[in-house]
């Protein structure tokens, strides 16, 4: 009977002894979801943050109003003069994105090209060398940008565009007396510097493309670094302003990418 027992007794302990040693190796092999980081003890892990894309591309339409100095009305006042443009560039992200906030800074600065023209009659004699009639003048300009971000959080946004570009200028001239036309050309270099407030509309859930549109407040300075016709009266310098709707080209490819997502997942499921 004891003999008994003690074959039992070790039954139970060999028994126990291998359930014990295989949860051991189980326990030890298990590959783990934490991540340690070199020089940190196996206890500590880091937060991993996601790198965003390194370029996004963005574009939207620019109508600005400028008060150039050779635009004025009878009473010496200046005009405004409308200009109409279209940028396109890209967003370029924050050098370290994981010390940054939640819905804080999500670029840096924003780069790129504009190209902006003008079409405009003007009643000034003496505008241009030896001219008593009217004149129209046509501008056309092509920018560089860069726009480096004051604040951009959530849906606001502070930056200071930075511009210097080069534009080609035509002036026609028509005699109302003798019916002929005179033309005139020249090559002129322009820069400015503004500051730029922008407000996106929030998305919502049953209406995503309302976070695409948004409103735009812009004001700064444009001079003239090289004139195009010297020895006249023609001057493009002067303040601008700009208050109107904006188009957030990045926000619209971002839900692009999301639909295509949720329908690649939900193809997968079927």
């Amino acid at each position: 009977m004891s003999r008994l027992w003690c074959l039992v007794l070790l039954l139970i302990w060999v028994l126990t002894g291998v359930d014990g040693w295989a949860q051991a190796k189980i326990d030890v092999d298990k590959p783990t979801k934490l991540s340690a980081v070199a020089g940190t003890s196996p206890d500590s892990t880091k937060a991993q943050v996601s790198n965003p894309h390194a370029l996004t591309f963005t574009a939207s339409t620019d109508q600005r109003f400028f008060f150039f100095n050779d635009t004025r009305n009878d009473n010496g006042k200046r005009v405004p003069v409308s200009v109409y443009g279209l940028r396109a560039g890209f967003l370029f992200p924050v050098r370290h994105p994981e010390r940054q906030e939640p819905g804080g800074m999500r670029a840096a600065f924003k780069a790129g090209a504009g190209f902006y023209f003008v079409n405009q009659t003007l009643n000034r004699p003496g505008l241009l060398p030896n001219t008593s009639e009217a004149i129209t003048r046509h501008l056309r300009i092509a920018t560089l940008f860069f726009e480096p971000y004051l604040y951009r959080k959530k849906a606001i946004e502070v930056s200071v565009p930075l511009e210097i570009g080069y534009g080609h200028s035509r002036y026609n001239r028509v005699s109302d007396q003798t019916r002929e036309g005179e033309e005139a050309r020249g090559v002129f270099i322009p820069a400015g510097a503004g500051l730029s407030l922008s407000y996106q509309f929030p998305a919502l859930r049953w209406f995503r493309p309302l976070h695409w549109t948004g409103f735009n407040i812009l004001g700064g300075y444009r001079f003239i670094l090289k004139k195009d016709v010297p020895e006249s009266q023609v001057n493009y310098s002067g303040f601008y302003i700009s208050i109107g709707p904006s188009f957030y080209l990045e926000n619209l490819t971002a839900d692009i990418a999301y639909w295509r997502k949720k329908h690649r997942q939900k193809k997968g499921k079927l």
